[in-house]
């Protein structure tokens, strides 16, 4: 079993940048496809980004695509979310989550095993 922390959310203007970060412990990393998911008040938690094992593989939301990086580091058991120009619909707690799935890449929350407990990240227009 693996535990995930989530940290680097904060407040921050609309056209900034943030960079969260995913510390898991208990398991190395490498065998699980990593993910950041987001939930905003009020509505379902959907997929952000994901990267496969080997880090070869990266699939974005749409939404974000082209404005958030995710990245791995495999070593020291980390995951990055890099997010810049933010808008303010990105306000949300964000959550990272590691999934077991033979599978290549999923996107779908119900394929995730593991949770972290998400941080929060508030645009502020």
């Amino acid at each position: 079993q693996v535990q995930l922390v989530e940290s680097g959310g904060g407040l921050v203007q609309a056209g900034g940048s943030l960079r969260l970060s995913c510390a898991a412990s208990g398991r190395t990393i490498s065998t699980y496809i990593m993910a950041w998911f987001r939930q905003a008040p009020g509505k379902e938690r959907e997929f952000v980004a994901a990267i496969s094992r080997s880090d070869s593989y990266t699939t974005y939301a749409d939404s974000v695509k082209g404005r958030f990086t995710i990245s791995r580091d495999n070593t020291k058991n980390m995951v990055n979310l890099q997010m810049n120009s933010l808008k303010p619909e990105d306000t949300a707690v964000y959550y990272c989550a590691a999934s077991r799935t033979p599978a290549t890449m999923v996107r779908t929350l119900r394929e995730y095993d593991y949770w972290g407990q998400g941080t929060q990240v508030t645009l502020s227009s």
